[in-house]
């Protein structure tokens, strides 16, 4: 039990070190500073990664936790935190919660970066067109299809 125990304040680290990835990425987005983006984004799925591979470590640690208690194998936390003894069942308990308070943080966030993600592509796309965008679209190997090549003239003032 005390295994897993650790490996799930592993996972609540993580999951704090992925809310704090994501606020860095909002306030990239949200201040169109777009050439920390692709940095920012590489941090989120560094901490995803540790996260999936810390994943597998507490299933592992879950079924030995739940041999422990008479548990089927791949118990749930909820499963595991009922049929445990305490104090061990308060501290799942309590893992539990922040789990979950966690994951409606980080889903809330996840969701404004991409609204923020979303309208920035919709700003680009209209800002190209308002140029006069020389493509219509792409066909399915990449390359442009269609639109007419016209000169510009660009006030170098703007």
């Amino acid at each position: 039990m005390e295994k897993l125990c650790l490996v799930l304040w592993r996972e609540r680290e993580l999951l704090d070190t992925l809310l704090y990835r994501l606020e860095v990425e909002q306030l990239v987005l949200a201040s169109n500073r777009t050439e920390h983006l692709m940095r920012a984004a590489r941090d989120v799925e560094a901490v995803l990664e540790t996260l999936r591979e810390t994943e597998v470590l507490r299933a592992t640690a879950a079924d030995v936790a739940a041999a422990e208690v008479g548990c089927a194998p791949n118990p749930s936390l909820r499963q595991l935190a009922d049929a445990a003894p305490e104090p061990w069942s308060t501290i799942l308990h309590e893992h539990r919660e922040a789990f979950a308070a966690s994951t409606r943080q980080i889903t809330a966030l996840a969701d404004s970066n991409r609204d923020l993600l979303t309208q920035g592509y919709r700003q680009a796309r209209e800002a190209l067109a308002e140029l006069g965008d020389p493509t219509d679209g792409y066909s399915p190997d990449g390359s442009a299809v269609g639109g007419s090549s016209v000169a510009r003239l660009f006030d170098s003032a703007l």
